[in-house]
């Protein structure tokens, strides 16, 4: 497909959007970044943040989508509303400014900091956490800086993350027609956020890194990683978990990026949608070939592959939650956002197989699901299906040998 007929497939398919989006939108005031003064009421997220981006001329905004020739640094402190003002899951944005920390999602702070307080930031929060962790979220396109900053304040307090929150962002225009911009922005940014996971790595006081990365945004979690392991010769035994949520990445792409990072690298789990409407535009972009996030983990080629390489498909497609593209739903869903965290704190892999993962997902969003003995089943007939070894083994038929068990 030519540049020219992919703008045009994807501004004719785009403009279906539009009616669905303007209406949710409409009402919502840019330029939320401005400090104001905290609500009792209110809980705080506090944040490390890396970022590619331009600096803005309007306080409000702090960030562009545009490129900057440097990484840049800033501390930022969101006011989450108490529960009875949102649900979770969902980012309580103002619908006037200044914002009503006691209903809104509000910044109490947002300071531009240089890269040596950024680093002494980090090194204080990672010593008074309780097991000297890092979560790093990198999120997707068509996201403007507040929309990352408020997004990734939302999933820390809804998943009571421990760890300590850093946010790598990268210049996005926050436009549907800037795809092709966004795209190059997250290659553009490949360094920085490589040379990010460097820091973290030789950071001897930093005993766990976790990374989330969303739609786009894995794209460029991924070509750093496989930077850095190209570099390293390997992956730091420290990096845990890499959680893929929607991504919007080229299977086949996946599967030279997985191999080029070796053996040794973090447990990794996608989380799909087949329903996803995001991805199903971006497979016909980019020339009808299946994006990561979209695929069925049980037919084959995937089922095996994922296996090959031990990783963990959650699979959301009967999950009703998120927006109308269903493309946010690992963020949305209030009882896998809620999971994520509780794995995550306990100091458990999030593919951790001695406990039934699975199971815990089907209960806790589905109650008695009725399923039918195998991952296959799962996929069917419960909302959440989850495939890998401990969901075979928690949820194979009486009598059945589970599967991937030896004799």
């Amino acid at each position: 497909m030519t540049g020219h007929m992919r703008r045009s497939v994807f501004n004719c398919l785009a403009a279906a959007w539009f009616a669905c989006l303007l209406s949710a939108c409409a009402s919502r005031p840019t330029g939320v970044l401005q400090p104001v003064a905290a609500s009792p009421a209110a809980s705080q997220v506090e944040m490390l943040v890396t970022t590619t981006r331009d600096r803005s001329d309007n306080a409000g905004e702090m960030f562009s989508g545009e490129r900057a020739l440097a990484p840049a640094f800033a501390e930022i402190t969101v006011s989450i509303p108490p529960n009875d003002a949102r649900k979770v899951g969902e980012v309580a944005w103002p619908r006037k400014l200044p914002p009503d920390p006691a209903k809104d999602f509000a910044t109490l702070k947002a300071e531009q900091v240089d890269r040596a307080t950024a680093e002494k930031w980090l090194s204080a929060k990672v010593r008074k956490s309780p097991d000297r962790s890092v979560v790093v979220f990198i999120h997707g396109f068509n996201n403007q800086f507040e929309d990352a900053v408020f997004r990734f304040a939302q999933i820390v307090e809804d998943s009571h993350l421990r760890s300590v929150p850093v946010l790598a962002t990268w210049p996005s225009r926050g436009s549907l027609l800037a795809y092709g911009y966004d795209r190059e922005s997250t290659n553009y940014t490949r360094n920085a956020v490589e040379s990010l996971f460097q820091y973290l790595a030789r950071d001897a006081e930093i005993e766990e890194v976790s990374i989330l990365a969303h739609s786009m945004g894995n794209w460029l979690a991924l070509e750093s990683l496989r930077q850095m392991a190209i570099r390293n010769g390997g992956l730091p035994a420290k990096f845990k978990n890499v959680m893929l949520a929607a991504p919007d990445v080229d299977v086949d792409v996946f599967r030279s990026q997985i191999a080029d990072m070796g053996e040794q690298r973090p447990r990794f789990t996608l989380f799909v949608s087949r329903d996803d409407r995001a991805l199903a535009l971006s497979r016909r972009l980019w020339g009808d070939v299946s994006r990561l996030g979209a695929i069925d983990p049980e037919q084959s080629p995937y089922k095996e592959e994922l296996a090959a390489h031990n990783i963990t498909v959650i699979d959301l497609t009967k999950v009703k939650a998120g927006d109308e593209l269903h493309h946010s739903k690992f963020a949305e869903s209030p009882d896998i956002v809620q999971l994520i965290g509780t794995r995550l704190s306990t100091g458990q892999t999030l593919t951790d197989n001695r406990l039934a993962l699975g199971e815990t997902i089907v209960s806790a969003t589905a109650g008695a699901a009725q399923t039918v003995g195998t991952a296959a089943g799962l996929v069917i007939s419960a909302p959440v299906a989850i495939v890998d070894h401990g969901t075979r083994r928690y949820h194979s038929a009486p009598g059945e040998a589970p599967a991937g068990a030896s004799n």
